[in-house]
């Protein structure tokens, strides 16, 4: 039996039109990610990681080739709702409680004051929070606004989790520790996640596929299927797998910086 591919993208151009001429931001990037996966995009700064995720959610639009999520065009798939996408920063509104905060998106949906509620109660659960929907967000740390962000995104149900350095701007330990519970999540709820980052360990320890990409344009020099199992604890950073992986991602964006114009 085939996995369906979620997300497919052929031949996919975007150049963008600025005062001092054109950017040509992706080039011929061709990538199916299936149903389940986990599919991390690393490479240097600028080199089209967030753009071709903020493609997959219609926040930007190709000038070139073809992307479909879920077998429509990224338009329809906003329309229909069919994913979540967790920004940078947690952009959580500061005079909404973090409940409230959660429910912004199913408010707008029009979902009904006690869907909402059991809805909000499910994804803080999820995202260890529970007993915090009346706290607001100064009250919380940088990583308990970020999976708050998460809970957000997770709100409405979407099969697909569009993730964009999610955990970047927090300190190590936080890190590693929102990695486990991502990862602890992605088990639990089974979401297609794609996810883009600059850490080659944060890249190796969760994904399922790493998708390697050159400097601008970006273009993709190497996917990486995972041998690592799917339940992972921390340590298996240390493994020879693991480190192998990381050589072999680490070298791709050696040879990425080859193609560079």
């Amino acid at each position: 039996m085939t996995t369906q591919n979620v997300i497919s993208a052929k031949g996919l151009d975007l150049v963008f039109q600025t005062n001092d001429g054109p950017v040509h931001a992706l080039r011929d990037v061709n990538l199916d990610i299936k149903k389940g996966d986990f599919v991390s995009f690393i490479g240097p700064s600028g080199c089209g990681k967030t753009t071709f995720l903020r493609c997959m959610a219609d926040l930007e639009h190709p000038t070139g080739g073809d992307i479909r999520v879920n077998g429509v065009s990224p338009a329809e798939a906003r329309q229909s709702r069919a994913y979540g996408y967790v920004f940078q920063a947690a952009g959580l509104y500061p005079w909404r409680t973090i409940g409230r905060n959660i429910s912004l998106p199913l408010e707008i949906m029009g979902y009904e004051k006690r869907d909402i509620e059991a809805r909000v109660s499910r994804v803080l659960e999820l995202v260890d929070l529970s007993g915090f929907a009346k706290k607001y967000p100064w009250q919380l740390s940088g990583g308990m606004q970020q999976r708050a962000s998460i809970a957000r995104a997770l709100s409405f149900d979407a099969d697909i989790l569009l993730m964009d350095e999610p955990f970047g701007a927090l300190d190590e330990i936080v890190r590693d520790h929102l990695n486990e519970q991502l990862l602890q999540l992605w088990a639990r709820t089974n979401k297609t996640i794609a996810f883009v980052t600059h850490s080659i360990p944060e890249a190796v320890y969760l994904s399922t596929r790493i998708v390697v990409m050159s400097p601008r344009p970006g273009r993709i020099t190497d996917i990486i299927e995972s041998p690592l199992p799917r339940e992972r604890p921390l340590d298996i950073r240390d493994s020879p797998e693991f480190l192998e992986i990381a050589h072999r991602v680490r070298d791709g964006l050696r040879a990425g910086h080859a193609y560079e114009e």
